[in-house]
């Protein structure tokens, strides 16, 4: 919550070095300040402010919009926070979380844009260092497209709010933007209108790849598009934390898919994408891993252009790269593997895999199987009775990337018992060829059961 401080009286109280940081602060958002302490550091002639009183009494509350206590008297501060609670003033109490109901956050100010980061009071050498990540984000003429939007809000105040907020994304996400932070409104104004001209805008569906799990793997454009849905249809192997980053008041529609569960046939998911976006609005299809590896992307977009529906495919991290260097397993070497193959493991309705095992089961090389879970014990001993032997390594990784993360190694003829005594659960990839030896010495990532 931001506090509107410009013309209001905030009392401050002390005049150490804590205070004269808290002066400046307030006296940049334009607040009137009561300064209460008997000796000021000299920073505050430089402001311009002079102390109001030298001892703290309970009738300088009156008219205040906050109140600061940062002296160094741990008692009197708690006095002045205890006083403006009885007000129902919002009170700081520096470095006295318990006493304070309000926290001055770190701050990052491109006015009029400003963004505040708080660890409640536990943390702020934290704060302050994110606040430092933060700031490097942002451009310094943010604050410039922020007063241009502002001045121009008021143009379409009489469009519904989806239409009005449609319009806005798409000229930040356009040249518009660019040319009202360069300074160039007459380019910016052309854009808006332009813009507004269609502001039906059409819709469009967006197949983002999650990735294998770790929220931090997600890329750029990912993250990016995830605030900016209207509405996002997943899968089972999107982790919670990245359906955590979509824009809040984004509609959720689960349509996961595992062996014989099918929460919706994947003929009425494209038909639903389809008709989503006929509807206008901005679909995300999201996939775990990549939406071009074994995540039926084709299919969907194959869809989507035999009706007509604008569509743009993100790439994501795959399972078997993410999963594997987390693993500590390379998928190529020079002196073990020198190509990779990823092939599924999931059986057709029959049950039988339709794999071409001869090509499988070489050496030089490595194979990463995805939905390997089912027909586990069918492939590694498919891939036996066409050479490999027994003692060929294979591992299977359980929630690549993720805290729970869980790496089974062991050889084509063991691996299957070795993952029933394991009694894991969740996403899995298995990888077989001698990289899977490599792995005692470069594993690196979370606890791993032999």
């Amino acid at each position: 919550m931001f506090l509107r401080l410009r013309g209001r009286t905030v009392l401050l109280v002390g005049g150490g070095e804590v205070a004269l940081r808290k002066a400046r602060l307030l006296q940049r958002a334009g607040a009137v300040i009561r300064l209460v302490c008997r000796e000021t550091h000299p920073g505050f002639d430089v402001l311009g402010i002079t102390p109001a009183a030298t001892d703290f009494d309970a009738a300088q509350l009156d008219d205040c919009a906050l109140v600061i206590a940062a002296t160094d008297d741990g008692a009197l501060n708690r006095a002045v926070a205890e006083a403006a609670s009885t007000r129902h003033l919002p009170v700081n109490a520096v470095d006295d979380v318990a006493a304070s109901t309000a926290i001055t956050p770190a701050i990052v100010d491109r006015a009029p844009l400003l963004v505040a980061l708080s660890s409640a009071g536990r943390a702020p050498m934290l704060a302050r260092r994110l606040r430092e990540q933060v700031e490097q984000l942002f451009d310094q003429r943010i604050g410039r497209l922020a007063e241009y939007i502002g001045s121009r809000r008021d143009r379409q105040k009489d469009m519904a709010i989806d239409t009005r907020r449609k319009l806005w994304e798409a000229f930040l996400d356009g040249p518009g933007a660019a040319a009202a932070m360069s300074g160039d409104e007459a380019a910016a104004d052309h854009e808006l209108a332009r813009l507004s001209a269609d502001a039906s805008q059409r819709g469009v569906v967006w197949l983002v790849g999650a990735g294998p799990g770790d929220p931090d793997l997600l890329t750029l454009r990912a993250l990016r598009l995830l605030q900016n849905c209207d509405v996002v249809l997943h899968d089972h192997l999107v982790a919670p934390g990245i359906l955590d980053l979509v824009r809040r008041d984004a509609e959720r529609i689960f349509v996961g898919k595992r062996a014989s569960q099918h929460t919706l046939p994947q003929d009425q998911i494209n038909t639903r994408l389809v008709e989503l976006a006929q509807e206008g609005k901005r679909v995300l299809r999201l996939k775990g891993g990549d939406p071009f590896v074994f995540g039926r992307g084709g299919e969907e977009i194959a869809e989507l252009a035999a009706n007509g529906v604008a569509f743009e495919v993100v790439p994501g991290i795959t399972a078997a790269n993410g999963c594997a260097a987390y693993a500590g397993i390379p998928l190529t070497h020079r002196d073990h593997a020198q190509a990779a193959i990823f092939v599924t493991g999931h059986p057709r309705a029959d049950g039988q895999l339709d794999l071409h095992w001869d090509a499988l089961a070489r050496p030089g090389q490595t194979v990463c199987i995805f939905m390997a879970r089912t027909a586990l014990a069918q492939t590694m001993a498919a891939l036996r009775a066409h050479g490999l032997p027994d003692d060929w390594p294979a591992a299977m990784v359980v929630q690549g990337t993720l805290a729970e993360q869980r790496v089974i190694a062991g050889t084509v003829s063991d691996l299957p018992e070795r993952v029933a005594e394991a009694d894991v659960a969740g996403a899995c990839l298995v990888i077989v060829g001698e990289v899977v030896r490599l792995r005692a010495q470069l594993r690196w990532f979370g606890d791993v059961a032999d």
